[in-house]
């Protein structure tokens, strides 16, 4: 039950800091609504997830792989920001709430699923911590590994869970003109974030 909570705490952790992935899914939860807002959050908590089992279950050779791409993980990840900022910035708030189907749901899924895997930091900041608590010396332990993963996926998932809940408790308060500039805003931090990765 101790590598469990700890697992909850470090997944609620990484997740709670405000960057490009915080700022998309506040800003997809005004635009379309709670379940869209929080898919995005869920598909960064998965990519945590795999990346925590990476950590817990000491995959080596995929961790080296990661850490010895970042440069062209970074390319990509920071162009795709590029595309979802600029996209974001000039994109029209919605008169009435969309109705939001499956494909878009998946892709809002995906898109923060694939975000997340492109920025090498979070295998280096899950590697840290777990090296820190000690959580990666799990011997050969897959059922103490396997509870701290699932910790971190679920506490990852309750901060999303959290933020879009929050969130959409205020979107009936944005007219149409303040959508417009949360769009910009959030367009021009996405893009930031871009410009920071590929300058990084």
């Amino acid at each position: 039950m101790d590598i469990f909570l700890r697992g909850l705490l470090i997944g609620f952790s990484i997740a709670a800091p405000v960057g490009p992935i915080g700022v998309l899914c506040i800003r997809r939860t005004l635009a379309e609504g709670r379940l869209t807002g929080f898919l995005s959050g869920l598909g960064a908590a998965s990519a945590d997830m795999l990346y925590g089992a990476v950590a817990a279950f000491g995959l080596t050779v995929v961790q080296d792989l990661l850490v010895g791409q970042q440069v062209w993980l970074r390319l990509i990840g920071g162009l795709f920001l590029l595309y979802l900022g600029i996209k974001t910035f000039f994109s029209r708030p919605a008169e009435q709430a969309a109705v939001v189907k499956g494909l878009s749901h998946g892709s809002a899924y995906l898109s923060t699923f694939f975000l997340t895997l492109t920025n090498p930091v979070t295998i280096l900041s899950f590697v840290a911590i777990f090296a820190g608590l000690r959580l990666g010396e799990t011997n050969g332990d897959y059922a103490s590994a396997t509870l701290i993963v699932l910790g971190v996926f679920l506490g990852s998932a309750a901060w999303w869970l959290t933020l879009s809940a929050g969130v959409g408790l205020l979107r009936s308060k944005f007219t149409t003109a303040t959508l417009v500039w949360v769009n910009r805003l959030a367009g021009l931090v996405i893009t930031t974030f871009g410009i920071l990765a590929l300058a990084t």
